[in-house]
């Protein structure tokens, strides 16, 4: 087998315990099924002729509220006792978790309190206030925001419903590997953006009990590596800084939990460059007419600057979201 830039020769292994099991995956979906999209495996003819491979992608940035942190938020939320819910919730959040939360939080009829940082674009912060959250903006790292919301929720009563350190919500973005395990018996490698690890981890969960040979690449951007940095030390660590146009993926620090999931079930993960991010975004809107922010951009940044191997490869490329103003898709 062909060995990964790491290193690493990816194999069939055991999934150890402590992690989210596919069962805890498989009732999430249930759970979620009659509320989130079931996102379309869209084959890009344009990609595969490129890269000289199948490519499919998972095009998330068509679930509801533009991104897949519906998922995850919604599964958290709706396990909520109903008197503990009936008081509220609060995130941090770049963005697309912050729109999640509001609406999972509106179609329980309750409360949503968002803190997102003061550079958030203006686009996630109209979402998130158009599914009825309240808006507070704090600073510009993670780290600043969840201080900022973990003062309210103490303040007013609220529940926290965390970005990505949950295993109801890893659980929740863990329905992505299930339906691409059911939608395509053919693929053999399936490459997944990294903010805080979320969505990879439940997505390599579920997809190393239904496809255990399959390859699973995690991406991030070269100026926010929170998990490449955890992967090295063999520990989180906090980044002193965090920069790229792939607002999403911008973390200074992840999880044990998502740490845990990632050094055991994903075979790689790989960086990408802004201007990789900016050129695929571009050509997806330019050539695919899919209008996908610079987060989502990053798998396909990753397949073509040749950072996961392609040729004569089935590869399902995960398009986390689509939350961006279409004129910076753009080239200047």
């Amino acid at each position: 087998m062909t060995e990964t830039r790491s290193g690493r020769t990816p194999t069939t292994r055991k999934v150890s315990d402590g992690l989210v099991e596919l069962e805890a995956i498989q009732e999430a979906q249930e759970r979620i099924r009659p509320v989130a999209v079931r996102t379309p495996l869209y084959p890009s003819d344009v990609l595969s002729r490129e890269l000289g491979s199948d490519v499919r992608l998972k095009l998330e940035s068509l679930q509801r509220t533009g991104s897949f942190k519906f998922r995850g938020a919604y599964n958290f939320v709706s396990q909520l006792p109903e008197d503990v819910r009936s008081k509220g919730v609060i995130t941090y959040s770049s963005g697309n978790h912050a729109q999640a939360v509001a609406l999972s939080a509106q179609l329980h009829d309750t409360r949503a309190v968002v803190v997102m940082p003061t550079t958030s674009p203006q686009l996630k912060r109209d979402g998130a206030e158009r599914w009825g959250a309240e808006v507070v903006l704090e600073g510009t790292t993670s780290l600043e925001r969840r201080a900022k919301a973990e003062s309210i929720a103490l303040e007013r009563g609220l529940v926290m419903v965390p970005p990505f350190d949950h295993p109801s919500i890893i659980a929740g973005q863990g329905t992505v590997g299930l339906e691409i395990a059911e939608d395509w018996d053919a693929f053999d490698s399936v490459v997944v953006p990294i903010g805080g690890g979320g969505l990879c981890s439940g997505t390599a969960a579920a997809l190393r009990r239904l496809r255990p040979g399959v390859r699973i690449f995690g991406v991030e951007p070269a100026g926010g590596a929170a998990m490449k940095a955890a992967l090295d030390a063999g520990e989180p660590v906090t980044l002193d800084r965090s920069e790229s146009i792939a607002d999403g993926l911008l973390p200074v620090r992840i999880s044990e939990l998502t740490l845990a999931h990632v050094r055991e079930l994903v075979d790689d993960v790989v960086l990408v460059d802004d201007d990789a991010i900016r050129s695929a975004a571009s050509l997806l809107f330019k050539q695919q007419r899919l209008v996908v922010e610079f987060s989502g951009a990053a798998t396909v940044a990753a397949l073509r600057s040749g950072q996961v191997e392609t040729e004569g490869r089935r590869v399902v490329a995960i398009i986390s979201g689509g939350n961006v103003d279409p004129a910076l898709l753009l080239d200047p």
